[in-house]
């Protein structure tokens, strides 16, 4: 049986490591498609270029080879897999990720390589707009604080110095451009199982999905 995983959600609400795990257990290539758009943040912010100049922006993009090494972009034969994740970059790219041209770009990419392996992707519109047929859909979440929490945490233990209101703050601005933006926003895809990480670890939102699609496996 062919498998297609689509995990949707908001920022901080573990999908990446979340699908990483699962993708081992099924043998499934991950694509990190949050990592393209905050590349695309990186470089575009290293280069000047603001989210409003759209024609230096395309050809940014399209200067750009991206692909995935285990669970590190490379970009251009250069792993950036750790600067991407910094504050910074978390602070931007919703507004660089909102660009239609650009995620016009980089949705044509996920959707090819989706064709060519069995893939798990995550991201904000994996379920309803890149891999719409996807036959397995997951939708995850959690409360802002707890989000937040979970992000001050990790980047204190990288020995990042962050405060957590401001990531806090940072987390409510995400959502409400994540959700607001009018191309693509962030929403439940209508055939996704929604699960609330706010009192779940990692092992038990893996286990429900392990789970849930072992059930569908065995049954095909």
């Amino acid at each position: 049986m062919e498998i297609c995983v689509a995990i949707d959600g908001p920022a901080g609400a573990g999908k990446s490591t979340i699908a990483k795990i699962i993708g081992e257990k099924f043998n499934l290539m991950y694509i990190n498609t949050g990592a393209m758009y905050r590349a695309v943040t990186l470089k575009a912010m290293d280069a000047n270029i603001s989210e409003k100049n759209v024609d230096n922006l395309i050809k940014l993009v399209k200067s750009l080879e991206m692909h995935f090494v285990e669970d590190h972009l490379f970009v251009n034969n250069e792993d950036l897999t750790e600067i991407i994740n910094m504050p910074v970059i978390s602070n931007n790219v919703s507004k660089y990720a909102a660009v239609p041209e650009i995620r016009e770009i980089l949705v044509r990419l996920q959707q090819n390589i989706a064709k060519k392996f069995n893939v798990i992707m995550d991201g904000r519109d994996i379920g309803t707009v890149v891999l719409p047929d996807a036959n397995f859909k997951f939708y995850l979440t959690a409360s802002s604080e707890k989000r937040a929490k979970r992000r001050y945490e990790e980047l204190m233990a990288k020995g990042i110095n962050v405060d957590y209101n401001t990531i806090l703050s940072d987390i409510i601005k995400r959502d409400y451009i994540d959700t607001h933006r009018e191309f693509n926003p962030l929403i439940k895809a209508t055939d996704s199982i929604e699960i609330d990480s706010s009192t779940l670890n990692i092992n038990g939102v893996v286990e429900m999905i392990v789970a849930y699609i072992n059930s569908h496996v065995k049954n095909n």
